[in-house]
């Protein structure tokens, strides 16, 4: 089962014709692959630490430098990498409306409320200016509920050392001249971090289910309970 929910999926990122940035919302449609699987009931099975999480020097709101590492450690960490102007269905506003899902679903829950945080870490730091991140983020950073911390980074030199953290690819498409153009590949990938800084999945889009993760985050809440409880 492990390995077939790491399995990854590739998505093409395409800019519009017209060359103007769109910032994708969480109410935007969004096609959600099809489930085939039941998810196992949380706590009925385990999820090994994968790899440490990454870090790096990272922007949120301002042009302060922060670590990356404030945003993965004394919570459960969700946190994927997007573009305000990502215009795919099953792209990155398919990472953005499953984050807004669980959300929803982690207020519910009174075993998470208080446990979870949300990060979305921007793929293009050229254009995803810190402005622009919180302009993308909306009303869900001022949501003190569930902490949504929308990220960015002074340059593509600082984005390296993070993107190769959590080996997460991406490549600029070339047009028929060889000249770069906006457009992006990459691996849609979500990313589960523990209280202690670790990743204990790594969703790609045919696994992006709110309820296959809040399983996993309560998995994560009752391990560490039965922890405490010795």
């Amino acid at each position: 089962m492990k390995a077939a929910r790491i399995a990854l999926l590739a998505i093409l990122v395409i800019v519009p014709a017209s060359g103007v940035l769109q910032t994708a919302r969480a109410q935007d449609p969004v096609r959600r692959p099809v489930q085939d699987f039941v998810p196992p009931a949380a706590g009925s099975y385990r999820l090994p630490p994968i790899q440490d999480a990454g870090n790096g020097w990272v922007l949120e709101g301002n042009y302060f430098p922060r670590r990356l590492a404030r945003y993965t450690h004394d919570a459960y960490t969700l946190l994927t990498f997007v573009y305000t102007y990502c215009s795919d269905p099953v792209g990155c506003p398919l990472a953005y409306s499953t984050l807004d899902a669980v959300k929803n679903g982690v207020v519910a829950d009174q075993r998470l409320r208080g446990k979870v945080r949300l990060v979305c870490l921007s793929f293009d730091p050229t254009h995803d200016t810190p402005g622009a991140m919180q302009t993308y983020g909306g009303l869900n950073i001022r949501d003190t509920r569930v902490p949504w911390h929308f990220l960015t980074t002074y340059s593509m030199t600082t984005l390296a050392p993070i993107l190769d953290g959590y080996g997460q690819d991406i490549e600029v498409v070339h047009d028929a001249s060889g000249k770069a153009t906006r457009a992006r590949t990459h691996m849609l990938k979500m990313f589960l971090i523990d209280r202690q800084s670790r990743v204990r999945e790594i969703y790609s889009a045919a696994f992006l289910q709110p309820e296959v993760i809040l399983n996993d985050l309560r998995t994560l809440a009752m391990e560490d309970a039965a922890m405490q409880a010795r």
